[in-house]
């Protein structure tokens, strides 16, 4: 295919996308089915739209979400005007519907590859904004955890016994003790088990800590064994609601190291800055 006809094909499906009023973009049906090669609306609704909500379903995804039904109103001589079906499109649906397309058609062709690429760099998308947050969420929990050791030495004159108030606030969260943990997790040694836990068991181990600080200084608590009981009670009750929301954090897998995620985004970031144009 010329790069001339790549980048005509290109500008003509971004310039039929259009936006909800909340910002969702989204294409027209019955637009794409003109910038698909078909001729009629009948059949393109029954084979390649029809075939594309299966898949859709398949792959777990809800068809409501990808597909929605609408009316328009099209002008059809003399200025007078009928109501005709429609479908809003997301990028996804449009995927899908081009996937159930005959490829041997040079627009369904391309389109296969564009929306299959443009698919993927949402999915990276996410993916970093997913592993962002993370990388967040643990920077945040050793701050939150370094703030607490500080009120510890503040109000009780140390922090010698702060590792043991820790390792007690994770046998509280996880029902196990911080060594069971790492075992199952295969954490390798010398690593903290926070490196490889999940993002919201990050949220859980920061909540319980601030909450612990907060109290300490609250209620001047002057003893290390004070906050160590605080600490724990504080764990427990988060454990607690995390079991109420069905999530079991000792049966959570663990993540990649947080290490190595932190290292892949920087360089990922360096690579953009000097090449914009690209998102790998």
């Amino acid at each position: 295919m010329k790069p001339e006809l790549i980048h005509s094909l290109t500008e003509t499906f971004e310039g039929h996308a259009q936006q909800t009023e909340s910002g969702v973009e989204y294409w027209l049906a019955r637009d794409l089915q003109h910038l698909l090669g078909y001729s009629e609306w009948r059949n393109f609704h029954q084979t390649a739209i029809s075939k594309a909500k299966t898949a859709c379903e398949i792959s777990g995804h809800a068809i409501s979400d990808h597909f929605v039904d609408v009316n328009k109103m099209v002008q059809i001589g003399s200025g007078s005007e009928r109501e005709i079906d429609d479908l809003m499109l997301t990028r996804y649906a449009c995927y899908l519907i081009a996937q159930n397309g005959d490829p041997r058609k040079e627009p369904i062709a391309f389109a296969q590859t564009y929306f299959a690429v443009q698919t993927r760099r949402a999915e990276l998308i996410e993916q970093r904004l997913l592993e962002t947050e993370r990388v967040q969420a643990r920077q945040k929990l050793t701050a939150t955890e370094k703030e607490l050791s500080s009120v510890i030495f503040e109000q009780t004159g140390g922090n010698e016994d702060f590792a043991l108030i820790r390792s007690k606030g994770d046998q509280a969260l996880f029902g196990k003790s911080t060594q069971a943990m790492k075992a199952q997790w295969k954490v390798p040694a010398g690593r903290p088990l926070a490196d490889f836990a999940p993002t919201i068991i990050l949220k859980a181990k920061d909540f319980a800590t601030e909450i612990t600080i907060h109290n300490a200084r609250q209620h001047q608590m002057l003893t290390e064994e004070r906050i160590s009981s605080e600490h724990i009670a504080n764990n427990q009750a988060v454990r607690n609601t995390l079991l109420e929301r069905g999530i079991r954090p000792e049966s959570l897998p663990p993540e990649e190291d947080v290490k190595k995620v932190e290292r892949r985004l920087s360089s990922e970031e360096r690579k953009s800055l000097q090449n914009p144009d690209t998102l790998e």
